[in-house]
């Protein structure tokens, strides 16, 4: 009986090795392995975005369309070191629901005001809290919208009154067919964002760049320029660190 059973194991070893070799050689004379494999089931990444602004920033990322990743934009209306605070609130609270977050990022301005010189404290202050507590940070100095010009204008990261930056903006957008309602709604619409991502040039071996790109690109030799020269972020106007959130997001379209 045993023999018998090791005929039929020899047998079965036997048809498996000749079908190996068979797919090996259709693999190799090119034909179709019908064969189905498992799917491959993966694990969405989750981002949390606590945003300074109730609205410009909460809807520039949500207009990002993450195939492999979701994102969770609070628009908070605090600024900098109540928003970290606030930030990690947030993330404690959604823990303890079994909501627990792969990236937390916050988003706000460095805004320096002559009258308040306590703002830039709050600012540098923000930054050590977020960095203590494992929290990603995308600011800008002055404000987000100098992030939304370097996609339109090659800024050296001079100083830029932010009081300019809505101007500046719509003066590339109205050629466009399109507005930048920066003193109302501040929202980014649709046919805004999808300018922001505008094939402009291509490469000499034709890759495409959109505006996307040159205006990472930009931000990020100015955030360098400003770190060569030494000048810390309260400091270093005008640069902004949003590349680094967006950088992020697009290793999961």
């Amino acid at each position: 009986m045993k023999m018998k059973n090791k005929k039929v194991k020899d047998e079965e070893a036997k048809k498996q090795h000749i079908t190996k070799i068979k797919a090996a050689k259709d693999r190799k004379r090119g034909r179709p392995n019908f064969n189905r494999n498992e799917p491959l089931r993966v694990e969405k990444k989750e981002f949390l975005i606590i945003c300074e602004g109730k609205n410009t920033e909460p809807s520039y990322f949500n207009n990002f369309k993450l195939s492999i990743a979701t994102i969770k934009t609070v628009g908070e209306g605090y600024n900098t070191f109540s928003l970290v605070k606030r930030a990690i609130q947030i993330r404690e609270m959604e823990s303890k629901n079994g909501k627990n977050f792969d990236f937390v990022w916050c988003v706000f301005d460095a805004d320096p005001k002559p009258d308040n010189p306590q703002q830039l404290t709050n600012f540098v202050n923000a930054l050590k809290l977020a960095h203590d507590n494992s929290i990603n940070v995308a600011y800008s100095n002055q404000a987000f919208e100098y992030w939304l010009i370097l996609h339109f204008e090659d800024h050296q990261g001079g100083a830029m009154d932010r009081k300019d930056y809505y101007d500046k903006i719509n003066s590339y957008l109205k050629p466009l067919g399109c507005y930048y309602d920066g003193k109302s709604s501040k929202k980014i619409e649709i046919d805004f964002f999808e300018h922001l991502l505008t094939i402009v040039e291509y490469t000499y071996d034709n890759r495409p760049i959109n505006r996307q790109e040159k205006a990472i690109t930009r931000a990020k030799r100015n955030f360098n320029l400003h770190e060569e020269n030494g000048l810390s972020p309260e400091k270093a106007e005008s640069s902004t660190t949003v590349f680094k959130l967006v950088e992020e997001l697009l290793k999961y379209l």
